[in-house]
């Protein structure tokens, strides 16, 4: 379950509550019965060990996202079919 802060618009105490995402927010401060607001907060969630784009992913090929040997490999495969029909070529006679 998530937990939620909420700020009270009256006396600006900070209440922290550990609810589930279908429940209702809080309304009301606890403390002063001042109306509640809730608050965005950055959370502590960090994705650690091997398999992941900050480790693995982005060293493996420079980032971006994209691999070079593919396009290495294109390169490779055209030249390679052009020299195959030239050879057909020189064997035919032509």
């Amino acid at each position: 379950m998530p937990v939620y802060e909420y700020q009270c618009e009256s006396c600006g105490r900070i209440e922290e509550a550990l609810q589930k995402v279908s429940d209702p927010p809080l309304t009301v401060c606890p403390a002063c019965q001042g109306k509640l607001e809730k608050l965005i907060s950055l959370n502590s969630f960090q994705l650690k060990g091997s398999g992941w784009y900050v480790t693995d992913y982005g060293k493996s090929n420079g980032g971006g996202g994209r691999s070079t040997s593919g396009k290495t490999s294109a390169t490779s495969s055209s030249s390679a079919n052009t020299s195959a029909s030239e050879k057909s070529s020189v064997a035919a006679g032509d």
